[in-house]
């Protein structure tokens, strides 16, 4: 398959949006197929309200009978089941209560997804597109159905009524899912905030966090809020995670923003295309929980990777005994992590493991422990996200501001999009291949991710687990990452010997011709 092999799929998946149409083309089940379209997904459009508009606003709402809403989702649930159900529009209560009983029926052979999209008017003016009971109506029906629910700032507040009152961001989102929904990502179209980042809140099972990209100066925005609401549905019908598959429509819908184009007076429509996930500038940062480092981020997005930044590491050796350090850096590997997890006896490991470095070339990577790590005197630290993520915000910033050297492990895009709002010295991508070294509810990325990761991530990538042969080493190579970590590898090795074998791999891989880039596969399980 070629690079865009989403778009080549044989048996695409098969998603329904249940929505309204538009007579200007650009919101609506327009832009629901549009998105569909660049994720390579089938979409069903099921009509549940007419709309006469144009560019500079919609003039009337036309709600469709139950009878004929039923009889178009009664036909595909007998021949199209769908993976994921999009609403949109829907314009009457009956169209809520008919699409409800069809879910519930379908759900009672095999899971459903449902992503909501709670169209109550619209941007540019013009007719309302909800009443009170239409809105009673989406907290007691659809809620309590949905497992990912997509408003924007004002929509939020207007589902929520009275409760809304004093609530910022994270407290709508919290307030919504309990309502029902599983997960909610507000985005953030509609904000007026002072700085340039365009933020979204996401508010879910897999965490919490905003996922910020530079906010475009485009007059071009109608359907970006159909266009988010597909995405996601496209990216959780193709099996991707919910978290990972908020941070694809985001992705795919900034870079449609940024192409959008004119097609009347008014704003003209958004313009899904399949290249969004290659684009590294459409890939987002995301915050580890309400944290907000809007200066940071910034910078992060607007750089330009460096050739110092890009530098490669090599052979990145990983040990839990601190006596094989002192022989590592003799046999001359460049970085060479000490990963104990336990803390008895920590600090005089790590005092043992710095000493045996001194005057070598070799650069010690201390594994978590970041206080007693500091306080050892280490001058590098590796943290897993949960790692990070316990730490009190006032030891991140002080860790941030400490000039110490950063690596940052990640295992999914959502987990990548954090790591790069760090702006670590690298981001260690895996398991590369399946691992015993731990437990952990990953699938392998191969290497077809790696070097997706190694495209996008804008920082040095490392490949971590499950190598174990000079061949897995090369093939690491061959992407363009960083550098190779081997940990059970070099169990037992005499470390001239073995540590030959690898470097030799890494060297002829990384004069080998690139894999075929791919679009990223789900890595949760």
């Amino acid at each position: 398959m070629s690079t865009m092999s989403w778009t080549l799929d044989p048996q695409p998946p098969v998603i329904w949006s249940v929505a309204g149409s538009d007579s200007g083309g650009g919101a609506g089940l327009s832009a629901d197929g549009r998105a569909a379209a660049a994720w390579g997904v089938h979409l069903c459009p099921v009509v549940a309200a007419v709309t006469a508009q144009n560019s500079l606003g919609a003039a009337a709402v036309f709600a469709l009978s139950a009878e004929q809403i039923d009889a178009q989702l009664r036909a595909l649930r007998m021949d199209m089941r769908p993976a994921v159900i999009k609403t949109g529009l829907l314009g009457s209560v009956a169209a809520i209560e008919a699409l409800c009983r069809c879910i519930d029926m379908l759900r009672r052979d095999a899971p459903v997804l449902l992503v909501v999209d709670p169209v109550l008017g619209a941007t540019a003016g013009g007719a309302a597109f909800a009443d009170a009971p239409l809105i009673d109506a989406y907290r007691r029906e659809l809620l309590p159905r949905c497992d990912l629910l997509t408003p924007n700032r004002r929509e939020a507040r207007l589902l929520l009524g009275a409760d809304s009152e004093g609530c910022d961001v994270p407290a709508l989102a919290r307030r919504l899912r309990s309502l029902g929904a599983a997960s909610v990502c507000i985005t953030g179209g509609d904000d007026a905030a002072p700085h340039d980042l365009a933020l979204d809140w996401l508010d879910g099972p897999q965490g919490q966090g905003w996922l910020a990209l530079p906010r475009l100066p485009q007059a071009h925005h109608h359907g970006s809020g159909c266009t988010f609401a597909t995405a996601a549905a496209g990216g959780l019908a193709r099996g991707f995670a919910m978290a990972d598959a908020v941070v694809l429509a985001k992705m795919l819908t900034w870079a449609a923003v940024r192409d959008g184009h004119a097609a009347g007076a008014g704003a003209g429509p958004v313009r899904a295309s399949a290249g969004f996930v290659f684009d590294r500038a459409a890939l987002p940062v995301a915050s580890f929980g309400d944290e907000s480092a809007v200066a940071r981020w910034g910078q992060v997005l607007r750089a330009e990777p460096s050739m110092a930044q890009m530098a490669q590491m090599g052979i990145y050796a990983i040990t839990s005994d601190p006596a094989r350090v002192a022989a590592l850096a003799a046999a001359g590997v460049a970085h060479i992590q000490l990963r104990i997890k336990g803390v008895e006896g920590l600090s005089e490991a790590i005092a043992a493991a710095l000493a045996a470095v001194k005057n070598t070339a070799s650069q010690l990577w201390i594994n978590d422990h970041a206080q007693l790590a500091l306080a050892g005197g280490a001058t590098a630290l590796h943290l897993g996200q949960e790692d990070w993520a316990a730490l009190h915000p006032t030891e991140r910033e002080a860790l941030l501001a400490s000039g110490l050297r950063l690596g940052v492990s990640s295992h999914s895009l959502w987990e990548l999009a954090r790591a790069r709002g760090l702006n670590p010295h690298y981001i260690a991508c895996g398991p590369i291949w399946p691992t015993t070294t731990k437990a952990m509810p990953w699938r392998p990325q191969g290497i077809n991710n790696l070097a997706w990761w190694v495209r996008m991530a804008g920082h040095p990538v490392l490949a971590i687990g499950g190598l174990l042969t000079p061949e897995q080493v090369r093939a690491c190579a061959a992407t363009g990452a960083a550098g190779a970590c081997l940990v059970r590898a070099l169990d037992g090795a005499v470390e001239h010997s073995a540590l030959r074998r690898f470097n030799e791999a890494w060297l002829q891989g990384r004069g080998d011709a690139a894999p075929p880039l791919l679009p990223p596969r789900p890595s949760l399980g």
